[in-house]
């Protein structure tokens, strides 16, 4: 096998901690998760997508990468430097479609063309309306740089950036198949800051959104109510984590938080069902570290009427015994980092 063909290694460095995966494919394709690595962040480390503590992701990536002679990765961008948008445009070939998508860009896209990457890709030709639908992708160049040169400093080299909702749907793709023609799957990512939605129709996203909520607003709205510090909230968030018992306000504390950010995923189905004229959701797919707290996934179900369930991102590959311990509890937290593993080294996007 070709050195170019390997898997990179999936660095996902979130605002709450870093976690990093590493996939080996052998023949015939089979593939194992031979590491995963978790590295928790100080708070504030990162605020509204920005790295405001460098020191701490570059000391956490240095020391998840301590005993790692491959240093090839694939990091993610996410949050309000990423604006993805599902356009219509007029049947082209290619060599056009090059050629027009910056002026495509210009119209859709709320930052000067200078400040950012656009990428795009054909999601489907209609040709007997002539038309063809187009993923606009835009990040900005700044933040995609701040990113790159931190990882480069821990000593890494940085092959890939890819955006949150693409590689949760590669893990959905890899691990369940893709989504059959009549099916609308929905792909919700809770992550400590930012939920992104996803929706794939036809096989393709259909729509994507981030909601500015995440597992940080719980948190944070138990901290308040019971004026305790955020480890000690957290911890009573994930169920106790050896703090002893947890407060008995803190289930409705829980709830009262989980309902609102289901609200807001709710709003985004609505506004998809609304604006897509699909008829029906075949299920929602919830990943993330807040994906293992029961009250979201049930408020979800009961509100959009559509089977809820936790995405498993081990569905994709074998776990080797080392990386099992580490994955213990924390698969639905790997999801992006194992999505980012998948990738290939040859691959240059």
């Amino acid at each position: 096998m070709s050195s170019e063909g390997k898997n990179l290694i999936g660095v996902d460095v979130g605002s709450s901690s870093i976690k990093v995966c590493e996939i080996k494919e052998g023949r015939k394709g089979a593939r194992t998760i031979t590491r995963f690595g978790f590295h928790p962040l100080p708070a504030e480390t990162i605020v509204d997508g920005h790295i405001i503590n460098s020191g701490a992701v570059v000391e956490g990536l240095e020391k998840l990468f301590a005993r790692s002679k491959r240093r090839n990765v694939a990091l993610r961008a996410s949050g309000h430097s990423v604006i993805i948008k599902k356009i219509t445009m007029p049947l082209m070939t290619a060599g056009e479609l090059q050629e027009q998508i910056n002026w495509e860009a210009e119209q859709h896209i709320p930052f000067d063309l200078d400040e950012v990457h656009v990428d795009y890709e054909v999601l489907h030709e209609r040709t007997d309306h002539g038309q063809m639908d187009v993923l606009l992708v835009a990040a900005k160049k700044e933040e995609i740089t701040d990113l790159t040169n931190l990882a480069m400093e821990a000593r890494l080299r940085p092959m890939v950036v890819d955006l949150d909702a693409f590689t949760v749907q590669n893990v959905y793709e890899m691990g369940y198949g893709v989504a059959k023609p009549d099916e609308t799957i929905v792909l919700v990512h809770v992550g400590a800051a930012t939920t992104t939605v996803n929706i794939l129709a036809d096989g393709t996203t259909a729509f994507t959104r981030d909601i500015a909520n995440g597992g940080n607003a719980i948190t944070e709205e138990i901290q308040r109510q019971l004026g305790i510090g955020r480890d000690e909230a957290e911890s009573y968030k994930c169920g106790g984590e050896g703090r002893g018992i947890v407060p008995r306000e803190v289930p409705e504390i829980v709830n009262q938080a989980v309902e609102q950010l289901a609200g807001e995923i709710q709003r985004s189905l609505d506004f998809y069902l609304a604006t897509s004229g699909d008829r029906d959701l075949t299920r929602v797919c919830v990943s993330g570290g807040t994906a293992n707290i029961q009250a979201l996934l049930d408020i979800i179900e009961s509100r959009s009427q559509v089977p809820v369930e936790v995405l498993d991102p081990t569905r994709v590959a074998e776990v080797d015994e080392r990386a099992v311990a580490e994955l213990q509890g924390r698969a639905s937290q790997a999801v992006v980092c194992i999505g980012l593993a998948l990738r290939k080294e040859r691959e240059r996007h």
